[in-house]
């Protein structure tokens, strides 16, 4: 059974195997960047942190494009899901940070939450056909990867997103946390 901590965060397995291990911690900072961004109205989801100007919001945008492109696209070969389908990358490669603040928090958080879904269900897919080291269908700048190298790389990025999101929400109302 997962314990849950005061935040609502599942405790990644003391001594768990190499796939729960990964999945227990992407899974711990998920739920993180949910804590910091819950309770959130749209002008809390546009406030920065001075001199930056990453928002919670755009954080919510940027991983879900993250998760997006990771799992279901460079994993599983899949098309990106909307709206990340159609956008030209290459002339706005910060469309998912700076459109943002032009989504309601509902939206931001739904779009968070079907990237989550629809990675799970690729991972889930993955673990089936190959394990960890199931290749990717679609190779990156710097060739083949692995589901492994990828639920790594992604815990990674919700590590160093949920600094700069314990930073930003501190900045909103004075909330701190791990």
């Amino acid at each position: 059974m997962t314990s849950v901590d005061e935040q609502g965060r599942p405790e990644p397995p003391l001594d768990g195997d190499e796939t729960a291990t990964l999945l227990g911690f992407l899974d711990f900072h998920r739920a993180t960047l949910a804590w910091k961004c819950a309770g959130l109205d749209a002008a809390g989801l546009r406030a920065t942190h001075p001199p930056a100007t990453m928002t919670l919001g755009g954080l919510l945008k940027h991983l879900a494009y993250v998760e997006d492109h990771w799992f279901s696209h460079v994993l599983a070969g899949r098309p990106r899901m909307a709206p990340f389908d159609a956008i030209d990358w290459t002339a706005t490669p910060d469309w998912d940070w700076e459109s943002a603040a032009d989504d309601t928090p509902e939206q931001l958080r739904e779009l968070w939450a079907a990237a989550v879904e629809r990675s799970r269900a690729a991972v889930a897919e993955a673990l089936v056909n190959g394990g960890l080291g199931q290749r990717a269908r679609r190779p990156t700048r710097a060739g083949s990867t692995t589901l492994r190298w990828i639920l790594v790389h992604l815990v990674e990025e919700y590590s160093r997103h949920n600094g700069h999101a314990d930073l930003i929400r501190e900045s909103i109302d004075g909330r701190t946390g791990e």
